[in-house]
């Protein structure tokens, strides 16, 4: 797990080429620290597990569906990544809790600039919208955001200077696409309601009866 709260703006160094998937190699420093082999870390949002440590990169490999899902594909050498270690649990939870899994990726429409603020718009599939909430979180590119508005097509968040500085996010212009993870909570509640209203759980013994037998009506 994560928390959306970017520790280091990475750069790839390589990257190695398989039949369909391929090997990064990412600069680093701050998130080489007390980190081992196996270890995750996530890339633009992606989690990406530790394969090889060298003295100031890391490599990580990077399957199909991985490139289906994500803008990882996009990347080549000089590309610069947002990068965050795995949630320590003696660490305050700044931003919200992250998977690393994306659900999709969405496309930069505008950037529009307000005091010192900037508004990035960004279109996204309903499949996506779906689960995006006006003042709930959202992750872009690994970034912890605050959803400002939302629509049936497009949502949009206000960057403030820190996160224009310390991420990679406003070096996107129109047209780029990002990686998107809603927020884990509105998933899980979708999918056990989902579950109640479709009657899966057809062999449950929890009726009137059994409620009343065991004194709770």
């Amino acid at each position: 797990m994560f928390t959306g709260i970017v520790e280091e703006i990475g750069k790839v160094q390589g990257i190695r080429r398989g039949e369909k998937s391929f090997t990064l190699t990412i600069s680093g420093s701050l998130v080489l620290d007390k980190t081992f082999i196996g270890d995750s870390i996530c890339t633009n949002g992606v989690c990406l597990t530790v394969t090889k440590i060298n003295n100031n990169s890391f490599e990580a490999d990077v399957m199909v569906e991985t490139l289906r899902r994500s803008n990882l594909g996009v990347l080549k050498i000089g590309s610069y990544v947002n990068l965050e270690r795995a949630l320590a649990l003696d660490k305050r939870l700044g931003g919200h809790l992250v998977s690393g899994h994306i659900d999709g990726v969405g496309e930069i429409i505008s950037r529009e600039k307000e005091d010192n603020a900037t508004w990035i718009t960004i279109k996204a599939s309903p499949d996506i919208l779906r689960y995006i909430i006006e003042k709930g979180s959202i992750t872009i590119d690994g970034i912890s955001l605050t959803v400002a508005y939302v629509d049936e097509y497009v949502f949009k968040v206000s960057i403030i200077p820190h996160t224009s500085i310390n991420t990679t996010l406003l070096d996107k212009i129109r047209g780029d696409k990002v990686n998107l993870e809603c927020d884990l909570i509105g998933k899980y509640v979708e999918k056990l309601l989902g579950l109640q209203k479709q009657d899966k759980v057809v062999n449950s013994r929890v009726n009137e009866d059994f409620l009343e037998i065991n004194g709770f009506i």
